[in-house]
């Protein structure tokens, strides 16, 4: 499963450190490098069995900073994906 989404992070001070979340497991930590003009196109790469699944991101403390995710989409791969980033995997049979 690929998933696309879009991030894009408004901050002051050192840049801040966001994480990504598909329910309760880790998938990554990055520090934002880009100025607040830009967003991120970020691919997500999934490998579940059928089921709902949660996409979602947080700032690590301390931030002075707001991160925004939009157009969840799905790439490749028997899903579909909600704005609020809820996927439902549902392999055909």
């Amino acid at each position: 499963m690929q998933v696309l989404c879009d991030v894009h992070c408004d901050w002051e001070g050192l840049p801040p450190i966001y994480r990504l979340y598909v329910n309760d497991e880790l998938f990554a930590e990055r520090t934002w490098t880009w100025d607040s003009e830009y967003y991120l196109e970020e691919m997500i790469q999934i490998e579940a069995p059928d089921g709902k699944y949660q996409i979602h991101y947080e700032l690590v403390p301390p931030h002075l900073a707001q991160i925004t995710v939009d157009n969840f989409r799905v790439e490749h791969g028997p899903a579909k994906v909600k704005q609020n980033g809820f996927l439902r995997i549902q392999n055909e049979s």
